[in-house]
């Protein structure tokens, strides 16, 4: 999702994979200096860390004007993981 805002201290883009109880499991946050960080179960680099419970519906999150959620394939979220992840 793209999270819109003027602040440099947070991320402009979330990506988040989910389980089926819609908890993340991995998550990648890009913000708008170019900077990456990314968190899976089993490691958080650069501040990053997944969420404490599950994420809320596509149409929940989109109801808050900041926020322009959408969904992504298996593949397009790898594609970023492994771009992401070094």
């Amino acid at each position: 999702m793209r999270w819109l805002h003027s602040s440099p201290d947070e991320p402009v883009e979330l990506w988040s994979e989910l389980d089926a109880d819609r908890e993340e499991t991995r998550k990648v946050e890009i913000w708008a200096d170019g900077r990456v960080s990314y968190a899976s179960t089993d490691r958080e680099i650069g501040g990053t860390q997944l969420g404490e419970g599950p994420v809320p519906s596509l149409e929940q999150i989109g109801a808050d004007p900041e926020f322009e959620p959408e969904a992504i394939t298996r593949s397009q979220f790898e594609d970023c993981w492994t771009a992401t992840v070094r």
